[in-house]
């Protein structure tokens, strides 16, 4: 994990979620987090692959009690630098796809808001996704967030004028399907992959929302936006970002599950 350790220690993470362009994937997770949480503080929440603690430090704060989990030090310690101390929150050092020191059944909601950025097999995907749903209350839900494919294609390899060497390197298929290797530190993926992981899961969908929609497309205009302007902006994500036609064109989305 030396790639990840080693990217985390100089990417700042939360910036990529403050800047006016990020806050729409942050505004519109969060939106579908406190719909699940329905303002019952007695859920609690288990974040995987907590990052420096964004979504964790803020739902924290908000009086849900929440476990985080992170697999790299460098940012539990920010995570941590975060806290007053009076935050009911644990946090831990741990692995998506190992998560034995917590028990079955134990949460209310469970994020992983990150990992799958990260795993470049379907074997890994599984044992990432069957441990969430494992420590998830019957019932419970289950929110994860993914890169997808065509944004990538779209800005990064004919953005950048790299269609030709990604060729030579062997990094895209005759479908133009990225392929993607730790170095490589982002795995992305498609709509039809991700429903194909969900039908191996004890789950049921609830939706699959695309959380910054057509936003990093224009970040330069986004990041310009007077409030009013992006207030109405946001309005308008909000508005089509369950649209199934739009999916698989949002550079994140977030596949929402229920626990059967």
């Amino acid at each position: 994990m030396d790639y990840l350790e080693n990217y985390y220690s100089s990417y700042r993470e939360d910036e990529r979620l403050t800047v006016r362009h990020g806050q729409v994937e942050y505004l519109t997770t969060m939106k579908y987090i406190r719909e699940a949480l329905n303002n019952d503080k007695k859920k609690n929440v288990l974040e995987v692959g907590a990052g420096t603690g964004r979504y964790s430090v803020a739902l924290a704060r908000e009086g849900y009690p929440v476990t985080a989990v992170e697999l790299i030090r460098h940012n539990i310690e920010i995570l941590r630098s975060k806290l007053s101390g009076d935050e009911p929150i644990t946090v831990t050092q741990g692995n998506a796809m190992d998560l034995s020191l917590l028990a079955d059944n134990s949460y209310d909601l469970t994020l992983l808001l990150g990992p799958m950025y990260h795993l470049y097999t379907r074997e890994d995907k599984l044992k990432a996704l069957t441990e969430a749903v494992r420590v998830t209350k019957p019932g419970g839900t289950i929110m994860v967030a993914y890169c997808m494919n065509e944004p990538t294609v779209v800005m990064y390899v004919f953005g950048l004028n790299r269609v030709q060497e990604l060729l030579d390197k062997h990094m895209l298929t005759e479908d133009w399907r990225c392929i993607s290797e730790p170095k490589d530190l982002f795995e992305l993926i498609r709509t039809e992959e991700i429903a194909d992981l969900d039908s191996e899961l004890a789950v049921r969908r609830v939706k699959l929302v695309a959380t910054d929609g057509a936003t990093n497309y224009m970040r330069e205009l986004i990041d310009g936006m007077d409030q009013e302007t992006f207030d109405k902006w946001m309005d308008y994500h909000l508005s089509i970002c369950e649209r199934q036609d739009l999916i698989g064109a949002s550079h994140h989305t977030l596949d929402i599950l229920r626990k059967l």
